[in-house]
C-alpha cells in the first residue's frame, strides 16, 4: 500500500490559535508525543515570528531524530536565512517557504501583480534550496485561486527545486469534490508532477477539514498537514486522530496506508489538552468521552452482541484501554509504574517517584484512584517539571472564612526561595479572596482573566477537582493547572502556575 505522510503542524498552526500557546518545555513534550506516534513530519513554529519561536524550533530540531523538522518562511530571503538557522541541526531538515496565489491576497496583502508573485516564489524556492534539498512550497489561499495561475505558480516552484508541493484551503472555502478535483488537475497538468509529493492543508471553518483532506489524498495528494485535536486558527485544522484514523478504516477506498502507531493517539490527544487547559468535547471524533460511549437500548444490545455493530474502530486501536484497573492506598510503586506503562506513558525515576508520592497523597483522601485519575497525576505532575515557574511561588497552606451572608475572607501563605510571606484578603467569594491575597503577597504586573474552568476527573463526591486558569498580559496567555480533592486548594495553585509562568517571561522578556 502507498503511505501517506503525516505533517503535523501542531507546533505552528494549532499553537496560533487564541488561548493555546505552549511554553518551550511544553513544546518540547508535545514534539516527543509526535515523534513516538511516528509523525512524518513536524513543523516546530515559524522561526522569524519571535526570538521564542526562534528557539523552540531550533531546540526542537535538536532534540527530535525520528521526524522531518519544519521551520515556515514566508518567501523573503531573511524568514529563509532564520528558518535554516532554526533546523539547520536536525537530523532531516525542511524548509517550508509560503506565498499567496488568490487574487484577494495578492491584491490586499501582497500588493503585487500575478507576474511579480510567480517570480518571488520561484526566486526564493530556488534560494531556500541552496541550503538544503528538503524544500516544501506552499500556495496560500490556494482554492480560491485561478486553477491556471496556480499551477504556473507550481511548475514554477518545482522547476526552482520545491520537493513538496502544499495546496492549502487556508480559510476552509473549498468542498471535497473541488478539492479532489484540484488535486487531481494539478498533478495530471503540471510539468515535473511526478518528481513531487503533493501536500493538502484544511481548516475547518465550514466543518469540512477532514473530509477535504481525505478527498485530497483521493485525488493524489501523498501529505496531509494536520494538528492534534484539529486546533489551529479560527475553527481548527484537520483533525490528526480524525484523517488518519479515516485512513485507517477505509482502506477499501484506497490501498493507503500511513506510519502512525495510532495506540499513541489518545495519549498524545490528553498531552496536548492538558497543556493548553483544554478537555476534549464529549462528541469530539476519536478522542471525545462519547465516541466509544453506548447509552441507546438498541446500541447496547447490539455491541454486547458484536462490537462491530455499532463500533467501526475499536478504543484499544487509538490507545484507549478498557482495563480500568482500581488502584488504592496498598498498591505499590511497581503496580502504579506498570499501569502507567500500559497508559502509554514512559517517565524517568524522578517523575514516576514524584507522581507515585502524589499518588499516595490523594490515596489519603480519596478510596479508589482510577486510570483516568493516575492521568491526571502524572499529566500534573510532568508538566511541572518541564516548567520554568518550579522556582516560583508555592502554596504553604490557606484558610478559608466564607458563608452566605458574610464576605468572605482568605489568608494565604505562600513560600519562595525557602522564604514565606502570610496576607488575608477579602472577596465576593473564597476564590476571589484567594486571589486578593495572592496579588497582595506578589504584586503581579496588570493582567485579565481569560479563562477560569472546573472539572472533575471522575465520578463520585470524593472526585479529583481539575482547575485551568489562564490570564494574559502582554498580548500572550499564559496557564495554570491545579489538581486536588479540594477545589480551593486546586484554584490557588492553578493560579500560582499561571502567575509564575507569567513572571518567567518577563524576566526572560521583558527584563522586569
Amino acid at each position: 500500500m502507498e503511505q501517506v505522510r503525516i505533517f503535523d503542524t501542531t507546533l505552528r498552526d494549532g499553537e496560533q490559535s487564541p488561548g493555546c500557546s505552549m511554553n518551550l518545555r511544553e513544546k518540547i513534550e508535545v514534539a516527543k508525543c509526535l515523534e513516538k506516534m511516528h509523525v512524518d513530519i513536524i513543523e516546530a513554529g515559524f522561526a522569524i515570528a519571535s526570538p521564542g519561536d526562534f528557539e523552540s524550533v531550533k531546540t526542537i530540531a535538536e532534540t527530535i531524530k525520528g521526524c522531518t523538522i519544519v521551520s515556515l518562511a514566508r518567501s523573503t530571503p531573511k524568514d529563509i536565512d532564520t528558518a535554516w538557522e532554526a533546523v539547520k541541526n536536525a537530523a532531516d531538515p525542511r524548509i517550508h517557504v509560503f506565498i499567496a496565489t488568490s487574487p484577494l491576497h495578492m491584491e490586499y496583502k501582497l500588493k503585487k501583480t500575478p507576474e511579480e508573485v510567480l517570480e518571488q516564489a520561484g526566486e526564493m524556492v530556488a534560494y531556500a534550496k541552496k541550503y538544503c534539498s528538503n524544500i516544501e512550497f506552499s500556495a496560500e489561499d490556494a482554492t480560491r485561486s485561478d486553477p491556471e495561475f496556480l499551477k504556473k505558480v507550481v511548475e514554477r516552484a518545482i522547476a526552482s527545486g520545491a520537493t513538496t508541493i502544499n495546496i492549502p484551503d487556508t480559510v476552509g472555502y473549498t468542498t471535497p469534490e473541488e478539492m479532489r478535483e484540484l488535486i487531481a488537475d494539478i498533478k495530471g497538468n503540471v510539468r515535473g508532477a511526478e518528481k513531487v509529493i503533493f501536500s493538502v492543508h484544511c481548516h475547518n471553518d465550514l466543518g469540512m477539514a477532514t473530509a477535504n483532506a481525505l478527498a485530497g489524498v483521493l485525488g493524489g495528494a501523498r501529505q496531509v498537514e494536520c494538528t492534534v485535536n484539529g486546533l489551529g486558527e479560527r475553527a481548527g485544522n484537520t483533525s490528526l486522530e480524525e484523517i488518519v484514523m479515516a485512513i485507517k478504516t477505509r482502506q477499501d477506498l484506497a490501498e493507503l496506508t500511513t506510519g502512525i502507531d495510532t495506540t499513541q493517539i489518545h495519549r498524545a490527544s490528553k498531552t496536548v489538552y492538558n497543556i493548553i487547559g483544554q478537555t476534549a468535547p464529549l462528541n469530539k471524533p476519536i478522542v471525545g468521552k462519547n465516541a466509544f460511549a453506548h447509552e441507546s437500548g438498541i446500541h447496547q444490545h447490539g455491541v454486547l452482541a458484536n462490537k462491530k455493530t455499532y463500533e467501526i474502530m475499536t478504543p484499544e486501536s487509538v490507545g484507549i484501554h478498557a482495563n480500568n484497573m482500581v488502584l488504592g492506598k496498598h498498591s505499590g510503586r511497581h503496580a502504579v509504574g506498570q499501569r502507567l506503562e500500559e497508559l502509554g506513558f514512559t517517565l524517568t525515576k524522578e517523575e514516576l517517584d514524584r507522581c507515585f508520592d502524589d499518588f499516595k497523597s490523594v490515596c489519603d483522601k480519596k478510596k479508589n484512584i482510577t486510570d483516568a485519575d493516575l492521568e491526571a497525576i502524572v499529566n500534573h505532575n510532568t508538566n511541572l517539571l518541564f516548567e520554568e515557574e518550579t522556582s516560583g511561588y508555592k502554596l504553604d497552606w490557606f484558610q478559608m472564612a466564607t458563608s452566605n451572608f458574610t464576605t468572605a475572607t482568605c489568608t494565604v501563605s505562600l513560600e519562595k526561595d525557602g522564604e514565606k510571606i502570610e496576607d488575608v484578603a477579602l472577596g465576593d467569594g473564597p476564590i476571589d479572596a484567594a486571589y486578593n491575597a495572592i496579588d497582595a503577597i506578589i504584586k503581579p504586573s496588570e493582567h485579565s482573566f481569560d479563562i477560569f474552568n472546573i472539572h472533575s476527573i471522575s465520578e463520585g463526591k470524593d472526585t479529583l477537582g481539575d482547575v485551568t486558569v489562564k490570564v494574559n498580559a502582554y498580548d500572550r496567555t499564559f496557564t495554570g493547572r491545579g489538581l486536588s480533592t479540594d477545589i480551593m486548594e486546586a484554584s490557588i495553585n492553578a493560579y500560582l502556575k499561571a502567575l509564575n509562568r507569567m513572571i518567567a517571561y518577563e524576566k526572560k522578556y521583558k527584563g522586569k
